[in-house]
């Protein structure tokens, strides 16, 4: 008889944002001529900039005759948007990369999940709470994260970012073989200065650890202090495996593209101390696992790096911040405690009162007709918080804060 991998009984019965999605719907069926506006899931409203669709258009004519007509691509990607990747995202901030470091992907959900796979299940795993739930699902399927203990996972050290210590993680005084990075941090929109990435830098090192860094929202920062690549920072080519997507900087949620950095530099070790570099395996796992992302989506990544395309994204994330800056200071200005918005696309707000995070979003939903994320969705530490993100439209952004605001009045 087949027998079940068990570890996936141990998963919440739903996804978060399918939980979420659950209790609108049941909503909308009692209220259907309710207009709910949704400040809650991360996903993109405005179109595709006129450079990319230029290149889709002309990738769609290639494929559609028999001289440039293309099949299979190389898995990691094809050399045109790697060297572009290279000459824009890294060389301007002094970092140089080997072309065969760069592995482009589907976006970075699928990397952040299946990267684990590199490593034995019996490693320790430390992640920031709270956190996106990519990262410690995808570690309870392979059985690495143990069991549910009190809201936590048994075998997963928990590094609290909350508004006492400034949400910044801290320093563990244990060693841990793998640990999970986001910034700008997704849920709470906070950023990491490079002082303390430093730190985490050099306790990997000093620690034989790896650092699995998430760098999806890099484009939204504004402060040209905070650092866009971990490999800023002296030594990470050593231990730090690196994210990056097009879904949120260019509204590639429904294209797919995106980019994983796996340095030649980064090793991990067998148990009899020989050190295996980790690219190879990368390169190997993506032979047997992937045919690559698409061309056309390919095509359209590199347009984002011509001139125009710059211009251009660089417009898309003007408005989403906007959106951000604008609902921060109304709800600062409505007496909620707000952090995240300057450098990020989210809002990480504290229910008032002491409100529970769940029963907050149904007040929310409820009263004011809009959709929030429950923070404890994202780790302990989440509850008495919410996840609000900056990519509506603009006028139902500022109409969804108006409803909060008569709401909490």
């Amino acid at each position: 008889m087949a027998l079940v991998n068990e570890h996936f009984l141990k998963l919440p019965n739903n996804y978060l944002f399918a939980d979420i999605a659950k209790k609108v719907n049941a909503f909308k069926t009692m209220h259907p001529k309710s207009d709910i506006i949704s400040l809650g899931i991360g996903d993109v409203t405005q179109p595709l900039c006129p450079a990319v669709v230029e290149a889709i258009h002309h990738a769609a004519d290639e494929m559609a005759t028999q001289a440039t007509f293309r099949g299979y691509g190389p898995e990691q990607g094809y050399d045109f948007l790697r060297e572009a990747i290279l000459k824009n995202d890294f060389l301007p901030r002094g970092i140089h990369l080997d072309i065969n470091e760069i592995f482009i992907n589907d976006g970075a959900k699928s990397d952040t999940g299946n990267i684990q796979e590199l490593v034995r299940w019996d490693n320790s795993i430390g992640v920031t709470d709270p956190i996106y739930p990519v990262y410690i699902d995808s570690n309870v399927m392979i059985g690495r994260a143990g069991v549910v203990e009190n809201g936590r996972w048994s075998n997963v050290l928990y590094m609290p970012c909350t508004a006492e210590n400034g949400f910044i993680p801290q320093i563990p005084n244990k060693r841990v073989d793998i640990i999970y990075l986001c910034y700008p941090n997704n849920p709470t929109g906070t950023v990491l200065p490079k002082e303390e990435l430093k730190k985490w830098v050099n306790y990997a090192l000093k620690n034989d650890a790896i650092i699995f860094y998430d760098a999806a929202y890099e484009a939204y920062i504004q402060d040209d202090s905070i650092p866009h690549s971990i490999y800023e920072i002296r030594g990470a080519r050593k231990c730090a495996i690196e994210f990056h997507s097009y879904s949120k900087t260019a509204g590639f949620t429904g294209v797919r593209c995106g980019y994983t950095v796996v340095p030649k530099d980064i090793t991990a070790s067998t148990l009899t101390g020989e050190r295996i570099p980790l690219n190879h395996l990368w390169y190997r796992r993506q032979c047997t696992k992937f045919n690559g992302t698409s061309y056309l989506s390919q095509r359209a990544a590199q347009a984002i790096y011509t001139q125009e395309g710059k211009e251009q994204v660089k417009e898309t994330i003007s408005y989403y911040m906007r959106n951000a800056h604008k609902m921060k200071e109304t709800l600062t200005k409505l007496g909620l405690e707000v952090y995240g918005g300057e450098n990020a696309p989210y809002l990480w707000v504290k229910t008032p009162n002491g409100e529970g995070s769940w029963r907050f979003f149904e007040q929310m939903l409820y009263d004011a007709h809009v959709v929030c994320t429950p923070g404890v969705g994202f780790g302990p530490s989440g509850e008495g918080y919410i996840r609000l993100t900056a990519f509506g439209q603009q006028e139902k952004t500022d109409e969804a804060l108006l409803r909060i605001e008569n709401w909490l009045k």
